[in-house]
């Protein structure tokens, strides 16, 4: 079970909550960054943020699904974002918010980076998810 808490008092998240409660004795998934290759290991969306922000959404459902969760399921997510511009951070965002994870919503953090591993990368989504009961892995 999944309990999201947004915090009276504090000021009231976009899509996101301030926490994510998960009782003792389920089984998560703590993903590796998601990033935006394609099945060979081709850069998609060179200089597009948002473009490379779909590719790793679609790479963290594959993901998600490998290990029978889904995006309803994903408790807390960091999303980094290679600029120092507000404007392509929260067009990010709303890659993330369109794409099922903040249906919960889930707990995240948005972080502008200097840079990220692969060559013109520039985002990358590391998740933690809850792997319903029964599911398959």
């Amino acid at each position: 079970m999944i309990q999201r808490v947004t915090v009276p008092g504090l000021f009231p998240p976009p899509a996101y909550s301030h926490a994510s409660v998960v009782e003792a004795g389920t089984k998560l998934a703590f993903l590796a960054g998601s990033v935006p290759l394609d099945s060979g290991g081709r850069l998609v969306g060179e200089g597009d943020p948002v473009r490379q922000a779909e590719q790793v959404i679609a790479n963290l459902g594959a993901q998600l699904r490998a290990v029978g969760s889904d995006p309803a399921h994903v408790v807390r997510t960091e999303v980094y974002v290679v600029s120092g511009d507000p404007a392509a951070l929260s067009a990010v965002w709303e890659v993330v918010r369109a794409s099922g994870l903040s249906a919960g919503p889930h707990s995240s953090t948005l972080i502008g980076v200097a840079c990220l591993g692969y060559p013109g990368q520039l985002v990358e989504i590391t998740a933690t998810a809850v792997v319903p009961q029964g599911a398959r892995s």
